[in-house]
């Protein structure tokens, strides 16, 4: 099973949406970019994933899962870009931030300290478990499958 990280504006599409959305999830749309289209092609239901406010908080807030595999993008004409399916599991008790992030040594390797641009990005077992404890929540409790 994987772990990912979903980043968003806030202000576009924030953690309260998406536990709005409910049990039927939301299309992860509107991601143009190759190496994060492929990162959703080998999503799979079950998974779960990190929720990332970007720009404004710059922190994970929340913990997602894969509630349907890689298909078309609807707000994508060209059909050339496919998007997964996402719902709410649990909020973080305290969000993680980036600072907060860079500044645990446990987390230098993470795809998010590297390439902090990519917008869907993979997360190690290890970095998802760190990043739960530090945000109060039990990484068994929320895990994929």
């Amino acid at each position: 099973m994987g772990y990912w990280l979903f980043k968003s504006e806030p202000h576009k599409w924030s953690w309260d949406d998406q536990v709005k959305k409910g049990a039927g999830g939301q299309e992860w749309d509107g991601v143009r970019n190759y190496q994060a289209r492929n990162f959703m092609r080998a999503m799979k239901k079950g998974e779960r994933g990190f929720f990332y406010h970007s720009n404004e908080g710059k922190a994970v807030v929340g913990v997602v899962e894969i509630v349907a595999e890689a298909h078309p993008d609807s707000t994508d004409g060209t059909g050339k870009w496919e998007c997964v399916d996402i719902k709410a599991v649990a909020p973080l008790k305290n969000p993680v931030t980036l600072d907060d992030i860079k500044a645990d040594g446990r987390l230098d390797e993470m795809v998010l300290v590297k390439n902090s641009r990519l917008s869907v990005q993979p997360v190690s077992w290890n970095e998802f478990q760190t990043i739960c404890a530090l945000g109060g929540i039990d990484p068994n409790e929320v895990k994929a499958g």
